[in-house]
């Protein structure tokens, strides 16, 4: 099978399965995907509390059990990122996709185009890649990787500001309130952060199903075995 090796388009056959997410990197995805639902959940009530509970709080701990939860999530999610990180050096090709995209290759500027066009219902069928198409790529670099970023980012300068200043926490993490100028508006933009994941999100789980029903190649399935199948042979 002819791949191009910088794009992962597939030119030509014959057609044969490849292993394209390694163990840690599907690992990672479902660990995100549950941490990112519980983060949503709990990030939601801590921006919009629900009703007060009656009588003395130290008894009930409910709006209490929502940030430790919530805290808990946040570690989960920012060293799952982490290792992701690390598994982008010394994993396979595809394992490097989210965080960079080939931008100076020309094929892969022509599949962006072609997939685009696709889409648009311009273009009949898609052409085949290993891993992600491309505008996939730049989704998950633009929207899932970049946004990852920034509120993990500011997810941990709000969790360093019980401390106060001049604590190692805030030492550390005290310049992201000085880039905003106030606590409120970092809190603001984490908020608008979550929206912005749980878009890609929709989005995402929406292009893996059409995808894996229209595309000529596996998506789910890929995700769940590592191993890409072909439903036909890439266009010359």
């Amino acid at each position: 099978m002819n791949i191009d090796r910088v794009s992962g388009q597939v030119l030509s056959g014959p057609l044969e399965p490849i292993y394209v997410y390694e163990a840690p990197v599907r690992l990672w995805h479902w660990v995100m995907m549950v941490a990112m639902l519980v983060l949503a959940a709990t990030g939601y009530l801590i921006g919009s509390p629900p009703p007060s509970i009656g009588g003395e709080a130290t008894f009930s701990y409910f709006f209490a059990w929502i940030r430790m939860i919530h805290f808990i999530a946040a570690m989960i999610f920012a060293v799952a990122f982490l290792v992701r990180i690390y598994w982008a050096f010394v994993g396979n090709h595809s394992s490097r996709a989210i965080f960079l995209p080939p931008v100076w290759s020309g094929r892969w500027w022509r599949g962006l185009f072609n997939q685009v066009a696709y889409y648009l219902f311009l273009k009949k069928e898609p052409d085949l890649w290993v891993g992600h198409n491309p505008l996939a790529q730049l989704a998950m670099f633009a929207m899932y990787t970049l946004g990852t970023l920034f509120i993990i980012v500011t997810g941990l300068a709000l969790y360093a500001q019980q401390w106060g200043w001049g604590t190692w926490p805030m030492n550390v993490m005290g310049w992201v309130f000085v880039l905003f100028g106030d606590p409120q508006e970092v809190r603001t933009w984490h908020h608008l952060a979550m929206w912005y994941l749980l878009l890609f999100a929709v989005i995402h789980v929406y292009m893996v199903f059409r995808e894996d029903i229209m595309s000529g190649e596996s998506v789910i399935g890929t995700m769940t075995n590592g191993i890409r199948m072909w439903k036909r042979a890439p266009k010359p």
